[in-house]
């Protein structure tokens, strides 16, 4: 898939969309969509088609599980990173059995926040030549 130049913020919290779009575009990331809900998530992601999402695991209308599920075969060589503020290991567990690339707590320290995306992001350019995604080369 390569680095990713875009990315998709699902989270139904204004201030932590605020938080990552910052962190992202520190990342050279600053092409971003925000939903704030798991249908609207679903719904940008099928028509913008980033390169990395951060998906909220708590949200209105379809839960952040529920929209893993659905981008997992959708985008299978888009990494998304689980975001919530509950540590429960059956929810991480759940994640990373359904395929997310990463989970972090919006309680985090900013440095742990932005250490995790840069090894998400690193990850996904390093797994470029591996993955052979056709979508990589599409423009969207």
């Amino acid at each position: 898939m390569g680095r990713p130049t875009n990315a998709l913020i699902v989270d139904d919290e204004v201030h932590v969309r605020v938080f990552l779009r910052v962190l992202l575009k520190e990342l050279g990331i600053t092409e971003v969509w925000e939903a704030a809900d798991g249908a609207e998530g679903l719904a940008m992601a099928g028509k913008f088609r980033p390169r990395l999402v951060l998906l909220d695991v708590n949200l209105p209308m379809m839960n952040g599980l529920d929209v893993l599920r659905h981008l997992i075969v959708e985008l299978p060589h888009v990494p998304v990173v689980m975001v919530t503020s509950q540590s429960a290991m059956k929810t991480v567990m759940e994640a990373a059995k359904l395929g997310a690339a990463g989970y972090l707590l919006k309680h985090s320290a900013r440095a742990e926040v932005l250490k995790l995306l840069r090894e998400i992001v690193d990850r996904a350019d390093q797994n470029e030549d591996e993955d052979g995604d056709p979508a990589a080369s599409e423009s969207g």
